[in-house]
């Protein structure tokens, strides 16, 4: 249990300076999910992250029931 931890706080660390040396704008969380699809293509992290376009999400309704007012 203990070793998943570490291995988790790793991985964010190591996309998290990959994020600022690359000085990319995109979410760590988004680039976790590159990562996460493509594990065993040959391409360059900077060629891979620079290569996808940022798709800007539409606002979502506010149909969500607030807890406090």
């Amino acid at each position: 249990m203990r070793s998943q931890i570490w291995i988790a706080v790793s991985v964010y660390v190591f996309v998290a300076i990959i994020r600022r040396r690359l000085g990319l704008a995109m979410s760590l969380h988004t680039i976790l999910q590159i990562l996460s699809v493509t594990p065993f293509e040959k391409t360059p992290l900077d060629q891979l992250l620079s290569a996808i376009p940022l798709q800007k999400s539409q606002p979502h309704p506010n149909n969500q029931l607030k807890l406090f007012d």
